[in-house]
């Protein structure tokens, strides 16, 4: 019996390192999924051509979002391992590089998306009452996307540096900024003729929302950047001690490529999946566009944990990996997994009986309203299968384990979910795309959980040998 024992602490104290990390990450989330509420709920209360303005190209923003993702982690990881390995000053310098690509990256991405902003709305099926507004939507968020890239590359490699504090404390600050900068920038000014004052205010609508997210990106990637080059001791690269390099190396080079590859593959097929169900959805008119775009933002808050747990998942197996300890990162994948399931099992049955009162938040319309509670409803079945594929897809990250989960995406989404959507949308309306996407949870969740138990992500990942 005795030999037990240090394995159960030892089980127990990893949990703690796993709730540890997550908490932070979670959070986090919550404050990057809040904003996704507060610009709901802002734009929401100018009516549903406002919502499904913006959620006709909410599709299009996040799969630039994953492409700068794709990028961040494909250096982020490599910092993990290394400082698995006591390597710190090798972590730096690919710091240095990451800082170099990455912005390339988020230059491109926004000449990319300046370029097709006039011609993306309609490329989507929007109607042509949304046109104009879903144009400058996209337009100025474009403009955004290297504070977007410089944000998600510093806030990853403070996390894979085990320092979760930080981007959780910017990123709820972010959600404050986006909160006074929509204010300011949506609404009409203030009159007050009581007491002789004005508050001038911008009255920019969608456009306005557009630009206070914008601000709020630059302003939390000013601060990110900060703290991570400045403040983190195992980042730094102000006031250390030695000089490091600058040089672009191809071994990390190659390696970024193969463990990002993948993942903007993987995104490109998600994303690519949710653009096609969004031209699946346009037919169905205004009042579908806009339950379908605030029923995926109300869903954002079941998935919350899943997400913050599968960001620790990445830094905990990384840097287990890359301190050659497989046994651990195997121990720490199953509880990182298990611990999501749960969380996203309450969060759904939460979700499911507070739909109507998150609806009444979101929008004023009660047509809107009614069909978002009854898909969002359907949704909540899903959430523990979910769980599974968004954690054990940290869990292979931080392994470098990318090309095989986007192989498992790419069955998923097209075999299933744009497949089934198609089918029954014409005779179920926005029920049938929800029913459709349900089912594909579920059934990505299986796959996941198949490939997590085989543990072929601890030997053929690109980093885990």
């Amino acid at each position: 019996m005795t030999g037990i024992f240090p394995y159960l602490q030892n089980r127990n104290e990893q949990l703690k390192q796993v709730i540890a990390l997550s908490i932070p990450a979670i959070l986090a989330q919550i404050s990057s999924i809040a904003m996704q509420y507060i610009d709901a709920a802002m734009v929401g209360s100018m009516g549903a051509q406002a919502s499904a303005s913006i959620g006709l190209v909410s599709t299009t923003t996040w799969l630039m979002n994953g492409f700068c993702i794709s990028a961040a982690t494909g250096y982020s990881v490599q910092v993990a391992h290394m400082i698995g390995a006591k390597k710190e000053a090798e972590a730096k310098n690919v710091f240095r590089q990451s800082l170099i690509t990455t912005l390339l990256m988020g230059l491109l991405l926004a000449a990319i998306g300046v370029a097709i902003s006039s011609r993306l709305p309609v490329w989507l099926g929007g109607e042509a009452d949304i046109l104009k507004d879903a144009t400058s939507y996209f337009l100025i968020y474009a403009t955004a996307l290297p504070a977007v890239q410089i944000r998600q590359l510093t806030s990853s490699m403070l996390q894979c540096s085990g320092n979760m504090r930080t981007p959780s404390m910017l990123n709820a600050m972010m959600c404050g900024f986006d909160v006074i900068f929509n204010w300011f920038l949506i609404f009409p000014s203030i009159h007050m003729p009581e007491l002789g004052i004005t508050i001038p205010r911008a009255d920019m609508g969608v456009a306005g929302a557009a630009l206070g997210t914008a601000l709020a990106e630059w302003v939390t990637a000013s601060l990110m950047l900060f703290a991570a080059c400045v403040r983190s001791p195992k980042l730094r690269l102000i006031r250390q001690e030695g000089a490091g390099s600058w040089r672009l190396t191809r071994e990390c080079s190659i390696t970024a490529a193969r463990i990002a590859l993948p993942m903007a593959f993987e995104r490109t097929i998600l994303s690519g999946a949710q653009i096609a169900s969004t031209r699946i959805v346009s037919p169905l008119g205004t009042i579908s566009i806009a339950a379908n775009s605030l029923a995926v933002t109300a869903e954002s808050l079941c998935y919350m944990p899943g997400f913050g747990i599968a960001t620790a998942a990445t830094t905990l197996v990384g840097q287990s990996l890359g301190a050659k300890d497989k046994q651990q990162a195997r121990q720490f994948a199953r509880l990182s997994v298990g611990l999501a399931v749960f969380l996203m099992s309450i969060m759904g049955v939460l979700m499911f009986f507070l739909a109507p009162f998150v609806f009444r938040l979101l929008t004023p319309d009660p047509e809107v309203q009614e069909l978002g509670v009854k898909v969002l409803r359907i949704e909540a079945f899903a959430e523990p299968l979910y769980a599974v594929s968004i954690a054990a897809a940290g869990v292979m990250r931080g392994a470098g384990d990318t090309l095989i989960p986007s192989i498992l995406n790419l069955v998923s989404m097209w075999g299933v979910r744009i497949t089934t959507a198609a089918l029954l949308a014409p005779h179920l309306g926005l029920t049938g795309v929800w029913i459709a996407m349900c089912g594909e949870l579920c059934f990505r969740g299986i796959l996941f959980l198949i490939r997590l138990l085989r543990e072929k992500w601890l030997e053929n990942g690109v980093l885990a040998r």
